[in-house]
């Protein structure tokens, strides 16, 4: 499926309004609209039903709770999964919760999974070196560029961090970002990005990962962060509530989030392979192998 992207103007929040069937609707809307795909205006019509608008609570699996701030939309499943197969992202991911959108013209959207991995130990966050992050980052890449050729896809290539890798051991917060591009592509290419932040927690984590350009990453990191911030888990689930005695711990550090090695372990590798292949101008890295079209949705015409 090709990646839907912007000629028009609108937001996210404005599409899904243009689907209630409302009669005060501007002209240059109507034109969106016919330019919009039938399955994809569905789409938008369904996830129109069921949004919320902050300020509101959203309970998250049995393990937290997000205080959405005002002017932000949660797009719940399914149609959130229904929202991201629509713009052009492909499959289903157990793990994801909903979507969260700002409800103004700023590009950018974040998918919001929990993972139950069990308690991922901080123990490596103290030594690891950024990097040798990167340089394994790189190598696992290069291999998986084995697996785009055999799909016919275009090669990636790791540009470096955009961020990197830091731990808040006090509120057990990671934050990273990397950014890609197809391989052989100018140094002037358009390069995609992922704020990448995790909330870790007794029985998995969290990961809250801000799809946007990478121009844009500087004017969109308040937003991240603010989200993160606002994610709280509930008494008996946060990382401090451990029972080492009881609780499962997973198998992997808290490096592997950053390498990927996780998503290897979970078994999400060749997905992530030909995902990130096909849809590589807005990057979703490691764990995060869904939700890379939405920015680009709205930068040009829909693909025939």
């Amino acid at each position: 499926m090709p990646i839907l992207t912007r000629t028009r103007k609108l937001p996210l929040w404005a599409l899904l309004c243009l689907f209630c069937a409302s009669p005060l609707v501007p002209p240059t809307a109507r034109a969106a609209e016919a330019q919009t795909p039938p399955d994809t205006r569905r789409a938008y019509a369904e996830a129109r039903k069921v949004a919320r608008l902050g300020p509101v609570d959203i309970e998250l699996a049995d393990q937290a709770v997000l205080h959405l701030p005002a002017a932000h939309l949660w797009i719940p499943q399914p149609q959130a999964t229904q929202l991201l197969n629509a713009m052009g992202n492909p499959g289903q991911d157990p793990r994801l919760q909903g979507l969260v959108f700002p409800q103004d013209d700023e590009q950018w959207f974040m998918p919001v999974r929990f993972e139950r991995s069990g308690y991922v130990k901080d123990d490596d966050a103290r030594e690891w070196n950024a990097d040798e992050l990167l340089a394994s980052y790189r190598e696992g890449t290069e291999a998986n560029n084995a697996e785009r050729a055999k799909l016919g896809v275009p090669a990636l290539e790791i540009v470096g961090w955009a961020e990197k890798p830091a731990y808040d051991p006090a509120a057990h917060r990671l934050v990273w970002a990397m950014s890609s591009r197809h391989k052989g592509e100018t140094a002037e290419a358009a390069q995609g990005v992922n704020y990448n932040t995790y909330a870790l927690g007794r029985e998995g984590y969290f990961s809250m990962n801000l799809v946007t350009g990478l121009n844009d990453l500087p004017r969109h990191k308040p937003a991240a962060q603010a989200m993160l911030a606002s994610l709280e888990y509930k008494t008996g689930k946060r990382y401090t509530d451990f029972d080492a005695s009881t609780d499962h711990v997973a198998e992997y550090g808290l490096a592997a989030l950053v390498v990927g090695a996780a998503a290897k372990k979970l078994g999400f590798l060749a997905l992530a392979a030909a995902f990130l292949a096909k849809f590589a101008k807005v990057i979703v890295l490691g764990l995060a192998v869904l939700g890379a079209g939405a920015v680009k949705l709205f930068k040009r015409k829909p693909a025939a």
